[in-house]
């Protein structure tokens, strides 16, 4: 596959599953079957925004959602795009 198509696969991804895991742990499937499992609780606690850092309240992390492929948290106020989760990376 070239890597034209590699890009082309990867728009067309997208996220067929998430669940919360523990502390600060998302599961992801994505539907091309990769799987990633990230942890939010560095990028979390290294945070200067109070926007971001009440998420560090378990219920508070835990109301994420998934909208137009992206991670989201109230209405993006966190966000974490598509490419950033399926690279394992945030």
């Amino acid at each position: 596959i070239t890597e034209k198509s590699n890009d082309s696969l990867r728009r067309s991804n997208l996220i067929a599953a998430s669940q919360y895991v523990d502390a600060y742990w998302i599961h992801f499937l994505f539907s091309d079957a990769t799987k990633q499992i990230i942890d939010f609780e560095s990028f979390l606690r290294a945070a200067r925004n109070e926007m971001t850092t009440k998420h560090l309240s378990i219920p508070e992390f835990r109301k994420f959602e998934v909208r137009y492929r992206n991670l989201s948290w109230n209405d993006y106020e966190m966000c974490f795009p598509f490419e950033s989760l399926y690279e394992g990376q945030i």
